[in-house]
């Protein structure tokens, strides 16, 4: 779970730097909307990446107080989102964005990717 977590957190931040031209700080966003990779199923998945690796370290320190953590993590997360990172992404993006919350999920995988919102933009450079 510590390895599936750290690799979730590090692809989303490697695309934020690359697709994005940002970072996931907000003092450095990112330039683009990512709907990709990881993005096409989860909205927020450095989060539940950040609380998988916790929780990890719970099993593997049989810790429940880390288990803990991570739900407290992601409480304190989803606050965030809710009132700080949604609106300003919704600011900067508009009807990007809007289209991307309508077919991602905020916290619970979808099972199929979404293909909307720039998912296509970035497939086609990728092509070219």
């Amino acid at each position: 779970m510590f390895v599936l977590g750290v690799a979730i957190y590090f692809r989303c931040a490697w695309e934020f730097a690359v697709r994005g031209l940002g970072t996931p700080a907000p003092i450095a966003p990112t330039k683009h909307l990512v709907t990709t990779a990881v993005h096409r199923y989860v909205r927020n998945p450095m989060y539940l990446g950040v609380a998988l690796a916790i929780v990890g370290e719970g099993v593997m320190f049989r810790s429940f107080h880390l288990v803990e953590y991570a739900a407290g993590m992601l409480l304190i997360a989803h606050i965030f989102v809710l009132f700080y990172e949604e609106p300003a992404l919704h600011r900067q993006f508009g009807e990007s964005y809007d289209q991307y919350r309508r077919g991602v999920p905020r916290w619970i995988p979808r099972l199929r990717p979404f293909h909307g919102a720039g998912a296509e933009a970035a497939d086609q450079r990728k092509i070219r």
